[in-house]
């Protein structure tokens, strides 16, 4: 099996170079924001960082395809870089730090493109987690600088703390009742949202999290990192992966229940 860790490698330097993009315009009063046709906002960070990561593909790994939310699908191939410039754009524009880069590397494989290294830094809040396929999960300053990460072993609902974004998409969906029912089961409910419910399941700070509406983009990062700690991501549909188009994570213990609950009443 291929250790990736030559991609783990560069997926850092491409991270470093966009935390170095972001963190230049953020809580800049001149700003440029636009909204797109989906109604969501996207800044001149978005569109600079995703652009800088492309250029640095195109150099250094000419021959693979590159995916990101600013602007679609180039190349193709059995390898496909995956790019969240700015997952949280919400927060940056208002100058909320919980915000990050995702970075992912894909390969295909049976079932479809499956992520074999993750890279989600967060620069405002001066924290990076990431994995490679096959050698664990860490965070840390650097490569060199960091700690194993491993998820936790609470093994009830009733002990376990919960993440997720918001309420609307939950309703949108016609899941809310099920998704209520879970938080009256759970110890402890906190929105955190976006990428860091899924880093703190890999931490083994929060022990499930799920979101009803996502782009492989937002994912496919979170999906390797949780895995590689020793967690679940699914769809809500219970498929392994980033592609159902939204998404569960656990600690493993409380997988099934987790998705029983989000899929009640449905």
């Amino acid at each position: 099996m291929p250790d990736y860790l030559d991609d783990l490698r560069f997926a850092h330097v491409l991270a470093d170079a966009a935390d170095a993009t972001t963190m230049d315009r953020f809580k800049a009063l001149d700003l440029k924001v636009e909204t797109k046709p989906d109604m969501t906002p996207v800044s001149e960070a978005d569109k600079a960082a995703e652009e800088l990561v492309r250029g640095h593909l195109q150099r250094a790994r000419p021959r693979d395809a590159v995916l990101g939310e600013e602007y679609g699908l180039q190349g193709t191939g059995p390898r496909r870089w995956v790019v969240d410039p700015i997952d949280g754009t919400k927060n940056y524009v208002r100058g909320v730090p919980v915000w990050a880069t995702l970075i992912s590397l894909m390969e295909a494989a049976e079932g479809g493109y499956q992520p074999v290294v993750g890279v989600v830094s967060a620069p405002a809040l001066g924290r990076r987690w990431w994995a490679a396929k096959g050698h664990g999960a860490f965070t840390g300053r650097s490569l060199t600088s960091a700690s194993r990460l491993r998820v936790s072993q609470v093994g009830k609902l009733s002990d376990a703390s919960f993440a997720y974004s918001s309420l609307s998409g939950w309703e949108d969906q016609g899941r809310l009742g099920g998704f209520l029912d879970l938080t009256r089961e759970v110890w402890r409910t906190r929105a955190y949202g976006d990428f860091w419910p899924y880093m703190l399941v890999a931490e083994g700070a929060v022990d499930i999290c799920a979101e009803p509406e996502l782009s492989l983009w937002d994912m496919a990062a979170n999906a390797i990192i949780v895995t590689e700690a020793g967690g679940s991501f699914t769809g809500l549909d219970g498929r392994p992966g980033p592609h159902s188009g939204n998404a569960a994570a656990s600690n493993g213990l409380l997988h099934d229940e987790l998705l029983g609950y989000l899929n009640e009443r449905y």
